[in-house]
C-alpha cells in the first residue's frame, strides 16, 4: 500500500510540471498507440518563445500498432490524432516511431537540432551583431 502512495504520488506530482498541451497530447498517444515506450518532450525552452510555452514537442512512440505500417504513414497517424494541438497551439512536431523490435534493435533518439530562427540564420545574425 505504501508502494501504491509513492507511485500514486510520484504520478501527480509529474503531471502537474506538465502544462496541459504535455499531458493532452500524452493521454491521445497512451490511448491510440497503447505504447511500450512513450516520450513526449516540450522542447519549446530551445526556441525564441515565452517561458512555460508549449509549441515545440518531439514525441517517442513504441508501439506494435506500426508494425507493417510504413514510417510516412506513421507519422501521418500521429499528426491526425493531434491535428487539434497542431492547429492551435503547437507550431512544431518531432516524430519518432517505431515497433517494439525497431526499438530494441535502436533505442537512439537523437537530440533536436539548436533553434536556427526562423528564416533559419540566427546563428549568422547572431555573428554579425556580435
Amino acid at each position: 500500500q505504501f508502494l501504491y502512495f509513492i507511485v500514486n504520488y510520484m504520478r501527480r506530482t509529474l503531471f502537474a510540471l506538465m502544462g496541459p498541451v504535455e499531458t493532452t497530447i500524452r493521454g491521445k498517444l497512451q490511448a491510440a498507440f497503447n505504447p511500450k515506450v512513450l516520450e513526449v518532450r516540450n522542447e519549446s525552452s530551445m526556441h525564441n518563445v515565452p517561458p512555460g510555452s508549449e509549441t515545440h514537442f518531439k514525441v517517442v512512440v513504441v508501439s506494435n500498432e506500426f508494425e507493417s505500417v510504413k514510417l510516412i504513414d506513421r507519422h501521418r497517424k500521429v499528426n491526425e490524432l493531434l491535428k487539434e494541438e497542431l492547429d492551435g497551439p503547437v507550431h512544431a512536431l518531432s516524430i519518432v516511431a517505431k515497433t517494439e523490435n525497431q526499438w530494441a534493435a535502436s533505442n537512439t533518439v537523437h537530440p533536436s537540432p539548436s533553434c536556427a530562427g526562423g528564416d533559419g540564420k540566427a546563428k549568422e545574425k547572431a555573428a554579425a551583431q556580435g
